[in-house]
């Protein structure tokens, strides 16, 4: 069972990277240092996109406008925390 642990904190560690990963991808296309018109920087932000649109979908739906300003990765990174440390608490039922 302790495979299962490390299997979950593991996929939550991938999706913390995805979540960073598309956070700075976004800065620098915003600040025009990174071009989407470029085919790899393309394929990149299509990829996480995809990854990334199912989880933020939902909380984007319920959070309110803010003017611009995108919260859905801030919210994602949180939540992401507070999985890993309720799974922590809870590696006894694992073992």
């Amino acid at each position: 069972m302790q495979s299962l642990l490390q299997i979950l904190l593991l996929v939550l560690d991938v999706i913390w990277f995805f979540v960073i990963a598309h956070v700075i991808m976004s800065w620098l296309l915003n600040f025009q240092v990174l071009n989407i018109r470029q085919p790899i920087v393309a394929q990149i932000w299509m990829v996480l996109e995809r990854v990334l649109e199912p989880i933020y979908g939902p909380i984007r739906r319920l959070l309110p406008a803010m003017g611009g300003i995108d919260l859905t990765p801030l919210v994602v990174i949180i939540g992401l925390y507070a999985a890993r440390i309720i799974l922590y608490n809870n590696a006894a039922a694992f073992y």
